[in-house]
């Protein structure tokens, strides 16, 4: 398999990372900012907050790239995931769109909570129909509890994913990483980060 191919793949625990695990005593640390500046080893990142943390990365850190894409680049049958806002009739409002690569079909399916704000949602599942509507374009997701219709707005940030590298994480590129975990001296440390490639991870 080719060794982009083989880092995608790594690259799926970065979303299974990310879904709660029942009776977990320490969660796992999201955070959402963008590095400030690199200090000894320690990329200092500003969060979304406001708070300053300090992160560390080993020398083997995967590094995955979220780049712009539109509308037309989901198919029928790609696999996405979809934070989104539930609706009166029982629909989902799009926040964001993450077109997965083929390396990652599977990765967290399904549909469960998610914390971008108050009361969003997680929907990951295969794109079963596509139609219009006076609200935006309409998803069905399917996976394998059921499925849900996504409404996806000309608001709606949509992203895919691409192999980065570690030079890419400089200051004033937007992070997000998934699973950190928080050493007693406070510092984070994680395998796996993303890095924005002209568009700040919406995740």
């Amino acid at each position: 398999m080719p060794v982009p191919a083989l880092r995608l793949l790594a690259a799926a625990a970065l979303l299974a990372a990310a879904m709660p695990v029942a009776g977990a005593q320490d969660q796992p640390v999201r955070v959402r900012g963008t590095i400030d500046r690199v200090e000894g080893g320690l990329y200092i990142v500003k969060a979304r907050g406001g708070s300053e943390l300090k992160v560390k990365l080993p020398d083997n850190v995967m590094v995955v790239s979220l780049i712009k894409a539109s509308l037309a680049d989901i198919k029928p049958g790609s696999y996405v995931g979809v934070s989104g806002m539930p609706q009166p009739d029982g629909s989902q409002k799009a926040l964001e769109v993450h077109i997965f690569p083929e390396a990652m079909r599977g990765v967290g399916e399904g549909h469960r909570p998610w914390d971008l704000q108050p009361s969003s949602t997680m929907t990951n599942g295969a794109v079963d129909q596509s139609s219009a509507s006076t609200d935006g374009q309409v998803l069905t997701l399917k996976y394998k509890d059921g499925e849900k219709k996504i409404v996806v707005t000309p608001e709606t940030s949509i992203v895919t994913y691409q192999p980065g590298d570690k030079s890419e994480l400089k200051p004033g590129a937007p992070i997000f990483i998934s699973a950190a975990t928080k050493g007693a001296d406070g510092t984070l440390e994680t395998p796996r980060i993303n890095v924005g490639r002209g568009v700040a991870p919406p995740m």
